[in-house]
């Protein structure tokens, strides 16, 4: 059962991001010959509006077949007929459709369970947060002087301070925002440095008008969660064997549908809700990335091309794209059989 619904939270969110592709495209009057669910021989298709929707028997990816790669096709209602900017914001729309998936699965979770407050329910003697005078109920409202609104913002801000260097802390107590250096520390019992403070566990539910604000403020910290292991993968702080791929995603959602579905029914939808929040979320981060073969590979030459208002010579944007999608194959095997092997 946990396969089959991974294999449907994925599907959802590959069709979430190319029917932004498709939306745009129908927008700008851009001839969509296929939009495919799944890769490999196609399973099943039926033809729309001059459109081929199909069925492909591998249940991962899916595609938007605008004709994009064909250069010499310039003919009415063709990718590369139209404008670059009318080109580019198809490029983009998958990802930010992404985004957008993320951001209301957000609002529906806020406007369910709600939201933890960045306030402080405990401050732990032998601590630097007690020496600098923080005490329960105070808001913390920045770290390291950047604006938070959630207490996850925090925890995430201890994860990436891997080496424990000093913290820089605003809180706001009746009224008066007061700032402060913590310096992590590790008391005896514990396995990593600590601020020394906790979480109230409570949860607000802010309303409809609250529930779209604290939605996006939750997607603001899943991006930066993102790019925070992006960064920490280049440094070298985590390595290849630390990602997953789709067999990894599959036996992630599988573990956690088998542990929550005695729980119930709720924190099952709830915990798949996060983990699609996640993975759309990092879809939609990932394909932005500068990188050959992607949508943000392709969003590079387009802005080149708008830059220079000459187009770059297609031959040679094929060339660089081919390289990317050969160096990402070959990272997708590695990362494949890392997970396999996990598995064992």
């Amino acid at each position: 059962m946990g396969i089959i619904i991974a294999i449907l939270l994925f599907s959802a969110i590959v069709i979430f991001h190319e029917l932004g592709h498709f939306s745009l495209a129908k927008a700008n009057g851009i001839r969509v010959d296929e939009f495919s669910l799944g890769l490999g021989p196609t399973l099943f298709g039926k033809e729309f509006g001059g459109t081929k929707f199909s069925l492909k028997l591998l249940p991962f990816g899916g595609a938007c077949m605008m004709g994009e790669d064909d250069a010499e096709d310039v003919s009415e209602g063709s990718f590369n007929s139209k404008s670059v900017w009318a080109r580019i914001s198809v490029i983009a729309a998958g990802p930010v459709f992404n985004l957008i998936l993320a951001w209301i699965l957000c609002v529906i979770m806020v406007a369910w369970i709600g939201y933890r407050a960045p306030v402080l329910g405990e401050v732990s003697d032998g601590y630097s947060a007690k020496e600098q005078g923080m005490r329960a109920g105070d808001v913390i409202t920045r770290i390291d002087g950047k604006r938070i609104y959630l207490w996850d913002e925090i925890t995430l801000a201890n994860l990436m301070n891997m080496e424990g260097g000093d913290t820089e802390i605003t809180y706001l107590r009746d009224g008066k925002e007061t700032t402060v250096v913590l310096e992590p520390r590790a008391l005896e019992g514990d396995r990593n440095k600590r601020l020394g403070i906790t979480s109230t566990a409570e949860y607000e539910r802010p309303g409809l008008i609250g529930s779209l604000q604290y939605g996006a403020y939750t997607v603001r910290y899943w991006i930066h969660y993102t790019m925070d292991c992006l960064k920490m993968l280049v440094s070298g702080k985590v390595g290849i064997r630390d990602m997953s791929g789709p067999v990894g995603i599959v036996d992630v959602v599988d573990e956690t549908y088998r542990s929550s579905r005695s729980a119930g029914l709720k924190i099952v939808v709830l915990n798949l809700m996060n983990l699609g929040i996640l993975l759309t979320a990092n879809l939609g981060i990932m394909n932005l990335l500068p990188i050959p073969a992607l949508d943000g590979g392709r969003l590079v030459f387009l802005f080149v091309e708008a830059v220079r208002r000459k187009r770059v010579p297609p031959e040679k944007e094929g060339m660089v794209h081919f390289a990317g999608l050969a160096v990402l194959m070959v990272l997708m095997v590695v990362v494949m059989y890392n997970d396999i092997m996990k598995l064992l």
